[in-house]
């Protein structure tokens, strides 16, 4: 779980994102296998008769077994990460003190670095995509855009950039930035499409604040080019999807718009639940249909449904 104690801690993305994939890893190979680095793909028990090349000496010390290195080529997969940096991103809005966990942004932003993290030490390759805000609503939203690559001064250059959106902004930063146009997602999306050249594994992070027709569209382009798209919807679920508040009057802010809206939530709860429930439903039966895997994320949760889902797909790829 992801909360403002664990950020605290580690100061890093870097280390923050080894520690979540060494412990990953821990718990996906137990002994014989704990604390072994993923360098390699896997072990497999030795056959007599075979090549000692690749028996593992230092795990045979261990267990008294012989067991076989099974390596991955050089660079398996190409992964594009992209990332919503869109003002509802910032939800909940971080030093409020009924905030126990970050914001969806901030869970992002940690998540795709574990992810890096994850592909380097695999070997695959890895780019990433920003969309944000731009001034002029004929532009593409895309703010930062990396082709895929796999060394390491990559895997740097891709945290530095992905701290400068950690940055918490002020109340009055972000009304002034509701001024600006809002985010283009789906166009946005459309154009990463044409731009990516090579086959790729598209991983998405957004709260999927868009048409959802034109967000469909983009996604299905992206399949139309021979690309595999796994949707992270991230989200608040306790209050996003279920609006838990007190019973009381609240003044709700839309970030994207500035526009404001005064109601006691306990008065619309039911139906906005139900409401909600059938948006989901309708964007996860459709993505089905276009055959893009389509995860829930709620950010109140650990990193295991952003890792196992990413690794069961990755696995099909090979």
């Amino acid at each position: 779980m992801l909360s403002s104690d664990t950020i605290s801690r580690y100061k890093s993305l870097d280390f923050f994102a080894r520690q979540v994939v060494e412990g990953f890893i821990t718990g996906r190979h137990r002994s014989p296998f704990h604390g072994f680095s993923v360098e390699f793909s896997d072990y497999r028990q030795y056959n007599t008769g075979e090549s000692t090349r690749n028996i593992d000496w230092r795990l045979f010390g261990r267990t008294d077994r012989l067991y076989i290195k099974q390596f991955e080529e050089e660079t398996n997969l190409r992964c594009q990460l992209v990332i919503d940096h869109s003002r509802s991103m910032l939800f909940p809005l971080e030093g409020q003190g009924e905030i126990e966990h970050p914001n969806k942004l901030t869970f992002s932003v940690y998540a795709a670095a574990t992810l890096i993290e994850l592909l380097h030490r695999q070997r695959d390759a890895f780019g990433l995509t920003l969309i944000g805000h731009e001034n002029s609503s004929n532009q593409s939203s895309i703010n930062f855009h990396t082709p895929c690559r796999s060394n390491t001064a990559h895997q740097q250059y891709l945290y530095t950039e992905l701290e400068k959106l950690l940055q918490p902004p002020t109340t009055q930063a972000i009304k002034q930035s509701s001024n600006q146009a809002p985010i283009n997602l789906s166009a946005s999306l459309h154009l990463l499409a044409e731009q990516l050249h090579r086959r790729s594994l598209v991983v998405i992070f957004t709260d999927a604040f868009d048409t959802q027709e034109q967000l469909l569209d983009a996604l299905r382009h992206l399949r139309h080019n021979k690309h595999e798209v796994i949707l992270f919807h991230t989200f608040h679920r306790a209050h996003e999807l279920q609006l838990n508040y007190d019973a009381r009057p609240y003044r709700f802010v839309d970030l994207e718009t500035g526009d404001t809206l005064k109601l006691n939530p306990s008065e619309i709860a039911a139906s906005y639940r139900q409401q909600m429930k059938q948006q989901q439903a309708d964007l996860q039966q459709h993505a089905l249909q276009y055959r893009i895997d389509y995860i829930p994320v709620d950010v109140q949760q650990g990193f295991h449904q952003i890792l196992l889902p990413f690794l069961l797909k990755r696995s099909k790829q090979l």
